[in-house]
């Protein structure tokens, strides 16, 4: 091994090492995050804010480190196989936004977000925006402070999507949600004015909590979650977290409708069997990392909507819903179907929605964060502005805060520039399961057997494996053989409701 050949190895290995205390460090972080949501003690706040200020300024002086900046400086242009070169791109990529932010207002971020969040739980709790307001105000200066210092000459808000989805262009983001958008308006149109009588009330009664966790659990036990490696758990806004070797499902309950636990759960397996699928030797590295929140979000919508809504799977799981609780009666596959399906535009709730108007939740969400974060939006403005797009969008206006703009809790996280990875993920779903339907023989009769593995298999082939290694379009291009487009999920849409609505 010559000298050149050796040195390159060594700073590879301490890149390694250099890369691993980052990764332990933000998933400590998310741990206690993931505790304060589930199972912290009502006034514990203060000290895990001062706990997740400390971890985030330990990460952002990892990070900027002056011995990171040389190793990822010695490595360039060196002979590195493809892996290497991945892992260097993505370590770069962190490190050169990390280090033109100052410590301190990463400190201020980190604990301006852990207040937000209980206040923001109270507020939702008794509707009152106006307790919360003073803690998104400061969470929104903060966050464009943020983006002027990792590029002060563009749009601050494309900077914070960078956050979510880095490899995506936002034109190329928009391109593709304009395009969903114009679809999705007439569709939702046409289903108004559609005679169709579907059986929305296959549900109904009274769903005792307890009993929906358990189904929740044969739910997940039918899926192939490994509880070995993961745990169910209530939180008030469903969300998953976690590693290869510990991932965690959160879910809510609806006493008087038991389907949205159902599907949250279901697509909160999704994610978290993303995580599982990231390779456990690459764990600490880009590689052992998911690609970003559009290829995560994908995951789990394809999990909630192409398998969790399909005929096939209520096929499949229909007799256990029955069997928990059987004041529903003996409803058919197709009643089942048709009821998990119906699209309700007066529907307030974005995680209760059908699957079509989720986008104009969507698009909502994103054209107001936008507009705060360029200071075209006034904190104070938002719950008129939420109520009166929700008018046109939607036709519906809500009567409280709680069901309006205190209903999400992404904000009270700092996180602008996540919900359009919702419906990235929703395109990119679609497109996914075709290419999975092509590959997999039979799979609608798999699905309809509880035959989950091959499924699994394919997406852990095609993309949980991967971790970083690729970036998020050429990711979806091995796996389909196109680019990120709303094309699939338009047919896939048109097809399924138009059948469903008599259209």
């Amino acid at each position: 091994m010559s000298d050149t050949t050796a040195a390159v190895e060594g700073a590879y290995d301490d890149l390694l090492d250099r890369a691993g205390r980052i990764s332990n460090v933000s998933h400590a972080k998310e741990l206690l995050s993931w505790d304060q949501q589930v199972v912290m003690p009502e006034e514990g706040t203060p000290a895990r804010a001062r706990q997740l200020s400390a971890l985030s300024a330990v990460e952002h002086d990892l990070l900027t480190a002056d011995e990171l900046g040389h190793l990822l400086d010695e490595l360039e242009g060196t002979d590195l196989d493809d892996d290497q070169r991945a892992v260097v791109r993505e370590v770069r990529r962190e490190q050169e936004r990390a280090v033109r932010v100052p410590t301190d207002l990463v400190e201020r971020i980190s604990a301006a977000s852990s207040e937000a969040l209980t206040a923001w739980r109270e507020a939702k709790e008794a509707d009152d925006f106006d307790a919360f307001a003073p803690h998104l105000e400061e969470l929104v200066e903060l966050k464009r402070r943020y983006a002027a210092h990792v590029d002060p000459d563009r749009d601050p808000y494309e900077v914070l999507f960078e956050e979510y989805e880095p490899c995506l262009p936002l034109d190329h983001a928009e391109a593709v949600l304009t395009d969903l958008r114009d679809a999705v308006v007439p569709l939702v149109d046409e289903i108004r004015a559609s005679e169709a009588d579907l059986a929305t009330d296959a549900f109904t009664g009274t769903f005792a909590a307890e009993r929906q966790e358990a189904l929740m659990r044969e739910a997940l036990d039918l899926l192939g979650y490994p509880w070995e490696r993961g745990r169910l758990d209530e939180a008030p806004h469903p969300f998953s977290t976690g590693t290869t070797f510990d991932a965690r499902i959160t879910t809510r309950y609806d006493e008087s409708e038991p389907i949205g636990a159902l599907l949250s759960t279901v697509h909160e397996f999704g994610h978290a069997t993303y995580t599982l699928g990231l390779l456990d030797d690459a764990y600490g590295t880009p590689l052992g990392e998911a690609r970003d929140l559009s290829i995560h979000e994908s995951q789990s919508r394809l999990w909630e909507n192409h398998v969790g809504r399909s005929t096939a799977f209520w096929a499949r799981f229909l007799p256990e819903v029955v069997e928990a609780f059987p004041d529903v009666g003996d409803p058919s596959v197709r009643e089942a179907y048709e009821a998990v399906n119906a699209v309700d535009p007066s529907n307030l709730i974005r995680v209760e929605a059908d699957e079509l108007t989720y986008h104009l939740h969507i698009v909502l969400r994103f054209e107001i964060e936008r507009d705060l974060i360029r200071g075209d939006l006034a904190v104070e403005d938002v719950p008129e502005v939420w109520n009166d797009k929700m008018e046109s969008y939607l036709g519906i206006r809500p009567e409280t805060d709680a069901e309006g703009c205190l209903q999400d809790v992404h904000w009270s996280h700092g996180a602008f520039g996540y919900f359009p990875t919702y419906s990235l993920g929703s395109v990119i779903a679609a497109q996914l399961y075709d290419a999975a339907e092509r590959d997999i023989e039979g799979l609608e009769g798999l699905i309809r057997d509880g035959e989950f593995a091959p499924l699994h298999e394919w997406l852990t082939e095609e993309i949980h494996r991967h971790g970083k290694r690729f970036e998020t379009n050429e990711l979806v291009v091995r796996a389909t053989g196109e680019d990120v487009a709303a094309d699939a999920f338009v047919e896939y849409a048109t097809a399924k409701y138009g059948e469903l609505y008599d259209l």
